[in-house]
């Protein structure tokens, strides 16, 4: 026999705060990420009781838990204030410019998408740390309203043809000059075919002793 479910117990206490697009520029990996940033601002028994959906975060409580609610709410709310500055770490910038991991690592090894520096974090359940870099919200929102994106993939694509290019010419002049050794004649220690290296008309010169 399945066991019964839980009956939802009533929630007393409700308030939502709608993200500003200009910090969560317009992603869903975004807006989860400042959920995980406020969450970590509040005490582990509180931290499931706040949401988002459809960018907009709500603090859900039950009856009996105002006084936590209050102080929980009021943590939200001063956590928020500066959140559009909150730095883009990797996995959002992918997600807000649709791009691939590779074109983040090319575009931020050769400067295009600038470092606003690094971050360490301890991965959960592990002694190991990783270190990656995060990205100014305001410069990713300039890359976004430029479409510098699809600049950046064109001029990429452009090298790589480039690229192409010149590696099918070396390769063409390295078979050029391979076949050319392979048809030149073995060098000889015969003195009377080196004789055959000379000029044209030598072996009469030497004959009529002009030299003598």
């Amino acid at each position: 026999m399945a066991p019964k479910k839980k009956a939802d117990l009533p929630v007393k206490f409700v308030a939502e705060w709608t993200l500003p697009a200009a910090a969560t520029l317009g992603s869903s990996v975004r807006a989860h990420g400042i959920l995980l940033q406020v969450r970590s601002k509040l005490p582990p028994a509180v931290k499931k009781s706040l949401t988002v959906v459809v960018g907009t975060l709500a603090l859900k409580m039950l009856e009996g838990q105002e006084p936590v609610f209050r102080s929980a709410s009021a943590t939200v709310q001063r956590t928020l204030q500066d959140i559009e500055n909150l730095p883009v770490i990797p996995r959002e910038i992918e997600d807000i410019l649709t791009i691939k991991t590779s074109e983040r690592h090319r575009w931020l090894k050769d400067g295009r998408l600038p470092s606003a520096g690094t971050r360490t974090v301890k991965l959960r359940g592990r002694a190991r740390k990783i270190t990656f870099h995060v990205f100014d919200p305001r410069r990713v929102e300039e890359i976004l309203d430029r479409d510098l994106v699809a600049t950046w993939r064109e001029e990429d694509a452009l090298t790589a043809a480039e690229n192409r290019r010149k590696a099918a010419w070396k390769a063409k002049l390295a078979r050029a000059e391979k076949t050319a050794q392979k048809a030149q004649p073995a060098p000889s220690s015969n003195p009377e075919d080196q004789d055959g290296h000379k000029l044209a008309g030598w072996a009469e010169f030497e004959r009529e002793g002009l030299l003598r």
